[in-house]
């Protein structure tokens, strides 16, 4: 399992600029990844911000998780991220998804098929990514387009799925799948057999499966998991991982948290990787900036040795 670093925590802290720097330091590091979530009504576009990275960053991946797929139609996505691809020296890897109703209702959008929006889509991002010309004709999404220009190398796609319609649908046309909220029990049980398997039933490689967690390295854990709720509990309101709260078995979002020792949290990420998981991006935190020191060292030291 690859570990790489998911910054999203840092939204609303920093600017380009300040991405670009804890970028640098996550590569210098030895983590393999780095990802950016957009928020549909954040004011933020995770790819300009990931273009601005890719300035300074030699070879790390660098990627979206996700980007929602409402608001921007999939041909105007895939130039966005063909371009960002062509400006930049490090492997994009492009994370897409449906986000969340609610998220959805404040732009104004409802959609009571969201399999089929999201089958048309990969319709239209798919051949307009890996060939650079599309003729897709849908019921809510079509698309005749022709790339002026693509990159030697193109972005990897991957879907964040949950249920299993989603997952075969990510397996179909994507490389894999990219995830947020699922514990070690959920990924081991429904997500890796179910994407795997409908991989090969489509012919397709065996799947990219990453996900992120909360992590921090403390001598007071207990402390740390209340904090952890307390910033995020409100997922737990989110009809889809709901659902998978429920698969795994927990309450509240800080049992998500890998947090502990410094052994401790090193057999949780062996737990992890046991699972089948592919990539792990990080979401560090603490409660001060020892705890902040101890989890960069200890997620370093695990990256290296992954690599």
């Amino acid at each position: 399992m690859k570990i790489g670093i998911n910054a999203t925590t840092l939204l609303g802290r920093t600017g380009p600029a300040g991405f670009a720097e804890h970028a640098v330091a996550a590569e210098q590091a030895g983590f393999s990844s780095y990802w950016l979530a957009e928020h549909p009504t954040g004011g933020f576009d995770a790819l300009t911000v990931l273009t601005v990275i890719g300035q300074s960053v030699e070879s790390m991946e660098l990627g979206t998780a996700i980007v929602p797929t409402y608001p921007r139609h999939p041909a105007i996505l895939a130039g966005q991220a063909l371009t960002t691809q062509a400006a930049i020296t490090s492997k994009l890897s492009l994370g897409i998804g449906m986000s969340h109703r609610v998220m959805m209702a404040e732009l104004g959008i409802h959609d009571d098929k969201p399999i089929r929006h999201l089958r048309e889509y990969l319709d239209v991002l798919m051949p307009m990514i890996e060939t650079g010309r599309v003729d897709a004709q849908g019921e809510t999404l079509s698309a005749r387009a022709t790339a002026l220009s693509r990159p030697d190398v193109v972005p990897e796609v991957t879907v964040a799925a949950l249920g299993p319609q989603a997952l075969r649908v990510a397996a179909k046309y994507a490389a894999g799948t990219n995830l947020a909220w699922c514990g070690p029990k959920t990924i081991r049980e429904h997500i890796v057999p179910t994407i795997t398997d409908a991989a090969d039933k489509a012919g397709r490689p065996a799947p990219r499966i990453i996900a992120t967690l909360p992590v921090c390295v403390t001598d007071e854990p207990e402390t740390a998991r209340a904090k952890l709720t307390e910033n995020t509990q409100m997922y737990m309101t989110l009809p889809s991982y709901q659902a998978m709260f429920a698969r795994e078995g927990v309450e509240t979002t800080g049992e998500f948290g890998m947090i502990g020792s410094e052994d401790q949290v090193e057999e949780m990420l062996a737990d992890l990787a046991a699972t089948g998981l592919t990539d792990y991006g990080a979401s560090e935190f603490g409660l001060n900036s020892d705890d902040r020191a101890r989890t960069r060292a200890l997620l370093s030291r695990l990256a290296k040795a992954a690599a």
